[in-house]
């Protein structure tokens, strides 16, 4: 990661780059690099993404941001695991939201990074109150000496591929289609705090996600996954039946948790980062009228995460 752009390195360019938001690097993101490293190989370029640290509406208009689907370290884990050359994170601050568009092609894109080629969507926009278009790059590329490509839309389901879209399948518990449109399964990473110990109490101990942890959780409900225990040697995974909610049996817990009951395990991960994968959707929240009930209802999710893993 390069995180200023007087930290480029000398020799890095001449290059090809693209620019956005990344944010979960899903299958439309996907296929801009693809497409990115398939042109930069072809013309002996570097392929280089400029992104931001945070998503530039956090500054913009705050009270309409939506919720990351993945942090800045796990988007930089993803951008590195597709392939690219290099990745510039810009500072987005009111200072850079103030640049205009010739200001952010000429200090990034023609000082810091020799771009020749620059791959973006059609409906790009840059610069001061997003004033740059695709007409106004396409121009200063021909006065500053870059090409400009333009990338499809992917469609997946028979739709785009976007951020904002996966965080509606999100919410809605659909996994399976968030995971289409990702390209992998929706996931979490966490250190594993204490909990309530209810769960050991009721004969499922479960792994708690601390609050702060990365990536967005789908919607309350109960989930079949992946827990990957990432502090261990090798990385070991293990299958899981995982809960998203508040326990509204017990109705004592205001803030939504995440658990993971390692299944057919007994595992001590407590200060332990974990990442947890959400692959299917067993239920929703329910409240049940006991603890009996409860019981039997966590040994058939159980039961229903070991088969539907097993196929995996």
């Amino acid at each position: 990661m390069i995180d200023r752009l007087d930290a480029v390195p000398a020799g890095l360019g001449p290059s090809a780059i693209t620019i956005g938001k990344f944010d979960g690097v899903h299958a439309g993101h996907r296929a801009v690099l693809d497409m990115l490293l398939h042109e930069a190989r072809a013309r002996g370029l570097a392929g280089v993404v400029v992104t931001f640290d945070r998503n530039p509406l956090a500054v913009l208009r705050p009270d309409s941001c939506p919720p990351n689907l993945a942090s800045l370290q796990q988007k930089l884990e993803l951008l590195d695991e597709a392939g690219v050359d290099a990745t510039v994170v810009l500072e987005f601050d009111t200072r850079l939201a103030d640049w205009t568009p010739e200001q952010f092609v000429e200090r990034i894109l023609v000082r810091a990074l020799e771009t020749r080629l620059v791959l973006v969507g059609a409906d790009f926009r840059f610069g001061a109150r997003g004033s740059g278009t695709l007409a106004t790059l396409e121009a200063l590329g021909a006065q500053h000496g870059f090409e400009v490509l333009v990338v499809p839309d992917v469609l997946t389901d028979g739709a785009r591929a976007s951020s904002s879209r996966i965080r509606s399948l999100l919410d809605a518990g659909d996994v399976e289609a968030a995971t289409r449109l990702l390209g992998r399964a929706p996931r979490m990473r966490a250190e594993v705090v204490p909990g309530l110990r209810r769960g050991r109490e009721l004969g499922y101990p479960t792994a708690n996600l601390a609050v702060s942890a990365e990536g967005l959780a789908p919607g309350e409900g109960v989930y079949a996954g992946w827990l990957v225990d990432t502090s261990a040697p090798g990385r070991p995974r293990y299958p899981a039946a995982i809960s998203v909610g508040t326990n509204p049996t017990f109705d004592d817990v205001e803030i939504k948790q995440v658990e993971a009951h390692v299944l057919d395990e007994d595992l001590d991960l407590y200060g332990h980062v974990v990442e947890v994968a959400f692959t299917h959707r067993l239920r929703g929240m329910v409240a049940y009228a006991g603890i009996g009930p409860l019981i039997e209802q966590m040994g058939r999710d159980v039961d229903e995460a070991r088969t539907l893993l097993a196929q995996a």
